[in-house]
C-alpha cells in the first residue's frame, strides 16, 4: 500500500515540477546525442524527480550513475528518490560515498560522490552495465567533476560510444561548454512558479561584520514570517553571527549551523523543518547552495561571500581567502527562498557591485593541489594532460609541482607510476596519505597507519593541535574508517603502536618536518617555509615536529600549524635514514670576504649537522657552487657588457627569428641549465674570484650549436661597419630596436638605415657630432636628410667649421676627417 500511495503522489506531482515540461525534449536528446546539457533552476525537480523519469522512460539497458558534489546532498537526494518509490535506499535507488556503500543487487540508480565516480572509472574504464552518467550541480566546477568529465569524454571517444553524459545545473557556463561540446543539445527548463524578490543592502561599515549581518537578519525576521537561511563564508563567521543573533531574535527562533565539518547527523538535523509553532535560522556555508531542500525556508540572507582555497605551488600549502561570490552563486542562493513558496532574498551588497561580479565561479582546477589529479591521470595511462578534453586545462606549473611531490613520495620512476605508485593510486585517497599506508609493512604498522590516515582524512576542527590527543583517544568514526583501511590492505589483527607514528607520518610528510627557531613557537619546515603555533600551545616546547596539517593565512608570513606530532630527531633519523641527504654547500663569508665550503647533513632545508671543509675536490665543490648560484641568482657572476649583449642578442633572435630553435636565456632557464653552460667553464675555479672571472660569453655559447653560432654572428652581429670602414658596436636591448651610435659625417651618402635579422629589423641611428655628442636619433635616415638636417647643419657649421656639412648629405662622400685634412 505504501508503494502504491508513493507512486500516486509521485505521478500527481509531475505537473507541478517545471522540469516535467522539458522531459520529452530531454528524452529525445539523450536518444540522439552522447552528451546533453540541462539548465534547470532551483526547485525544478532535476535532482529529486527527473532521474526516476529517466530510469522509467529513457529505455536505458544499464544503470544510471548520478554524481553529487557533497556527501550530505548525495545521501539526501538518494533518500528522497527512494521515498518517491516507496522504498528505502539500497533498493532501486542507492548511494555510495567514502566509507559507506548503500547499494543492493537491484539498484539501478546510484547517487555517488565525486571521488567514487573516479574510482569506478579507474577500476572499469568500460563502465560495464552503466548507460548514463549524470553530473549534477556542474556549475560548482569542482576538481573531481572536471576530471570525471574529461575521463568520461575519453571513454566515449575510445571505448563506449553508447555511453550517455548529462550535465545539469541551475546555471551552466554555456559559452565554455559550447566550446568543449559543440554538438551537445542544450535544454532549458523554466523555474518554479514561486517568485523570489531579490533585495540588496550595504552593511554598516562602522559595525563589526557579525554585528552588521545579525542586525539585517533580525530586522528581516521581524518584518517577514517563515524560516531563514543565512549564507556566510566560513565556520568562524557562523559562530560569531550565531552569538550575535542569540540576543536579537525572539524565543521562538532556533539557530542551526550547517557546514561540511559537521557530522552527517548534525547536518541532517539542520535541514529538518522547524517544530510546529517555531521558526528556524540556518547559518550555512555554500554547502546549502545546491541539492538540499531545507524545509520551511522562505527567507534568504546572502552575505555574498565565500571562503576559497588557493593552493600555493611554491610552499605546497593551501591558503584560504574570503572573496565575493559569482552571479551564478547569487542566483543559486536566491533560489533557496523559492523552493516551496514565494520568498525574499536579501543580498548584503549594493546592487551595482552584484552586477559587476564574475558571471561564474572560478573552477577549482586552476587553484588546487593537483597531486591527486596527477596520480589519477597517470593511473589512467595519460602522461600528458593535454591528451584529454578539459573545460579548463590544469595549469602546467601545478602539474609540475604535483609530479615533484609524487617523486618525493616514491610513486614515480621516469615519470611513470612504479609498483608503489600503482598501489597508492589504487587506494584512491590523497597521495600523501596513501604513501603512509604503503609504508606500513606488517600488521601492527598497517593498524597504526590506518588510524593515522583516518584521522588526517577527517581531522578534528577544534581542540589541541597535538596529534597524539586524537591518536590516543580515537573517535568511533576514525576507528571505523581505520578498520576499512585495514580491510583494503588485507591486514587485520594488528595493534596500534605509537612508536611507529613518526616514521609513518614522515613517509607522507617528510617536507613538513619542522625545527623550532630559538625559544619561540615559530618553526622552520623542511620545505623551506615558516610555520607557527600559538605561543601558549604546549607543543611549542618540542624542538622537532612533523606538521601534516597546515593553513596559510591571508596575510601572515608563516603558515599556521593546525596539527602536529612531536618527534625525536635521532630516533627518526635511525628509522628513516633515507630522509637525510649529505652534501657540500658553499656560502659567502662576510668577515673573510670569500666562499666557504661546508659538509652538511640535511632534511630538505633543515640542517642536522654541519662540518667546515678545507679544500673539497672540484667534483664536489663545483656542484655546490652551482647550488649557491641558484640560491643567490645570476647577479653573483661576472657579467661583462659583452656577455650581457650576447644574452640580449639571443633574446632578440628568439623574437625576430622564431623559425630557429634558439635557447631560452631568461634567468629561470639559465639557472635551471647551469650544468650545461657554466660548469664546462669552471675547470680551474676554486673560489668566488675564480667564479666571477669565468668568461660568460664562452659559457653561454655552450647553449648554441655550431650552426646557431654562425647564424647569430651573421644575422645579429655585434658590430656594424659603416661606409668609412669604422667598425662600430650595435647595442641590443629588450623591447627596443637595436641602436648604432655613429658620427653623422660617417653616414653621408647613405639613403636608409642599416638593418639586422636578414633585413627585418632596421637599426636606430644615434647620429653624433664630431665631439661624439648626440645630435639626432632617427629610424628613417632618408627622412632626416630631407627634414631636420638643415637645422642641424646651420647650428653645427658654426660650432664645427673644420668638419664638412654638405647641403646634400644623401649624396655626399662619408668621411672621418676634417675638411683641411680631406683636401
Amino acid at each position: 500500500m505504501r508503494a502504491i500511495l508513493a507512486q500516486a503522489e509521485w505521478e500527481l506531482s509531475v505537473s507541478e515540477l517545471p522540469v516535467s515540461e522539458v522531459l520529452p525534449a530531454l528524452l529525445d536528446a539523450l536518444a540522439q546525442s552522447p552528451q546533453v546539457l540541462l539548465a534547470a533552476p532551483t526547485g525544478a525537480g532535476k535532482s529529486t524527480w527527473l532521474p526516476l523519469q529517466l530510469l522509467k522512460k529513457a529505455h536505458l539497458p544499464g544503470r544510471i550513475i548520478m554524481l553529487e558534489p557533497r556527501r550530505l546532498a548525495a545521501r539526501n537526494v538518494a533518500q528522497r528518490l527512494a521515498e518517491l518509490l516507496g522504498e528505502q535506499p539500497a533498493g532501486t535507488v542507492g548511494y555510495r560515498m567514502r566509507g559507506e556503500n548503500c547499494c543492493g543487487p537491484s539498484t539501478r540508480l546510484e547517487v555517488v560522490t565525486e571521488g567514487i565516480l573516479t574510482r569506478m572509472l579507474q577500476r572499469d574504464p568500460m563502465l560495464e552495465g552503466i548507460s548514463l552518467v549524470i553530473l549534477d550541480e556542474f556549475h560548482e566546477r569542482s576538481l573531481q567533476a572536471d576530471l570525471a568529465l574529461a575521463l568520461l569524454l575519453d571513454v566515449q571517444q575510445g571505448l563506449r560510444d553508447d555511453l550517455k553524459i548529462l550535465l545539469m545545473s541551475a546555471t551552466l557556463d554555456n559559452d565554455r561548454l559550447r566550446q568543449l561540446l559543440p554538438e551537445a543539445p542544450f535544454i532549458a527548463s523554466e523555474g518554479r512558479s514561486f517568485p523570489v524578490i531579490r533585495r540588496y543592502a550595504s552593511l554598516n561599515q562602522q559595525q563589526r561584520f557579525e554585528e552588521a549581518v545579525a542586525r539585517e537578519v533580525a530586522q528581516l525576521l521581524r518584518e517577514e514570517p517563515g524560516s531563514l537561511l543565512l549564507f556566510l563564508p566560513g565556520v568562524a563567521e557562523i559562530e560569531r553571527v550565531k552569538r550575535e543573533l542569540e540576543s536579537r531574535v525572539s524565543e521562538d527562533v532556533d539557530l542551526s549551523p550547517l557546514y561540511g565539518a559537521l557530522s552527517l547527523d548534525a547536518q541532517r538535523r539542520a535541514i529538518l523543518p522547524a517544530p510546529e509553532g517555531r521558526r528556524k535560522v540556518v547559518l550555512a556555508t555554500n554547502i546549502a547552495e545546491t541539492s538540499l531542500t531545507i524545509e520551511g525556508i522562505r527567507l534568504v540572507v546572502d552575505s555574498a561571500l565565500e571562503r576559497s582555497a588557493q593552493f600555493d605551488v611554491r610552499s605546497g600549502v593551501t591558503r584560504l581567502q574570503t572573496q565575493r561570490i559569482s552571479q551564478a552563486s547569487m542566483i543559486q542562493r536566491a533560489g533557496r527562498a523559492g523552493r516551496l513558496e514565494p520568498g525574499i532574498c536579501l543580498h548584503l551588497l549594493p546592487q551595482e557591485q552584484a552586477a559587476r561580479a564574475a558571471s561564474q565561479s572560478e573552477p577549482e582546477i586552476l587553484n588546487s593541489d593537483l597531486s591527486s589529479l596527477q596520480i589519477d591521470l597517470l593511473q589512467w595511462g595519460c602522461h600528458d594532460a593535454s591528451q584529454l578534453s578539459w573545460l579548463d586545462a590544469p595549469p602546467v606549473r601545478s602539474l609540475r609541482a604535483a609530479n615533484d611531490l609524487l617523486m618525493r613520495l616514491g610513486a614515480l620512476e621516469e615519470n611513470r607510476l612504479n609498483a608503489r605508485g600503482r598501489k597508492m593510486a589504487a587506494l584512491g585517497s590523497d597521495p600523501r596519505l596513501t604513501a603512509i599506508l604503503c609504508a606500513a609493512q606488517d600488521s601492527d604498522a598497517i593498524a597504526s597507519a590506518a588510524l593515522l590516515v583516518a584521522i588526517l582524512e577527517d581531522p578534528p576542527r577544534s581542540g589541541s593541535a597535538d596529534l597524539r590527543d586524537a591518536l590516543n583517544r580515537p573517535q568511533p568514526h576514525w576507528q571505523r574508517r581505520a578498520r576499512q583501511w585495514q580491510q583494503r590492505l588485507n591486514a587485520s589483527g594488528g595493534k596500534v603502536n605509537s612508536d611507529l607514528f613518526p616514521s609513518l607520518l614522515a613517509a607522507g610528510f617528510a617536507d613538513r618536518l619542522a625545527q623550532r627557531r630559538g625559544e619561540s613557537a615559530r618553526y622552520q619546515l623542511a620545505n623551506g617555509i615558516g610555520a607557527m603555533l600559538d605561543e601558549q600551545d604546549g607543543l611549542s616546547r618540542n624542538e622537532w615536529l612533523i606538521a601534516p596539517t597546515l593553513l596559510q593565512g591571508a596575510s601572515a608570513a608563516d603558515a599556521r600549524i593546525l596539527m602536529a606530532l612531536p618527534v625525536e630527531i635521532a630516533t627518526l633519523r635511525q628509522q628513516c635514514p633515507e630522509l637525510v641527504t649529505p652534501r657540500i654547500d658553499v656560502e659567502w663569508d662576510e668577515e673573510k670576504g670569500t666562499l666557504r665550503a661546508w659538509k652538511r647533513e640535511r632534511v630538505g632545508a633543515l640542517v642536522l649537522k654541519a662540518q667546515p671543509q678545507a679544500r673539497p675536490e672540484p667534483e664536489i665543490l663545483h656542484p655546490a657552487m652551482l647550488r649557491w648560484v641558484r640560491e643567490k641568482g645570476l647577479g653573483v657572476l661576472g657579467w661583462t657588457p659583452e656577455a650581457q649583449q650576447l644574452r640580449l642578442r639571443l633574446h632578440c633572435a628568439a623574437e625576430w627569428l622564431p623559425e630557429e630553435a634558439w635557447p631560452r636565456l631568461d634567468d629561470e632557464s639559465l639557472l635551471d641549465s647551469l650544468e650545461q653552460w657554466l660548469l664546462p667553464e669552471m675547470g680551474s675555479v676554486r673560489d668566488l674570484k675564480g667564479l666571477q672571472s669565468v668568461s660568460l660569453v664562452s659559457a653561454l655559447l655552450h647553449l648554441l650549436t655550431w650552426s646557431q653560432r654562425q647564424r647569430l654572428d651573421t644575422v645579429l652581429p655585434t658590430h656594424y661597419t659603416v661606409p668609412t670602414g669604422s667598425r662600430l658596436p650595435i647595442r641590443y636591448a629588450v623591447d627596443k630596436p637595436p641602436a648604432l651610435a655613429v658620427r653623422i659625417q660617417e653616414m653621408f651618402g647613405e639613403a636608409q638605415n642599416p638593418t639586422v635579422a636578414e633585413g627585418r629589423i632596421p637599426l636606430v641611428l644615434e647620429l653624433l657630432s664630431p665631439a661624439q655628442r648626440p645630435l639626432q636619433i632617427t629610424r628613417d635616415l632618408a627622412a632626416f636628410w630631407r627634414g631636420a638636417y638643415p637645422e642641424v647643419q646651420k647650428e653645427m657649421k658654426g660650432r664645427y667649421p673644420k668638419h664638412p656639412w654638405p647641403d646634400d648629405p644623401a649624396n655626399a662622400l662619408p668621411t672621418r676627417r676634417t675638411k683641411k685634412f680631406s683636401s
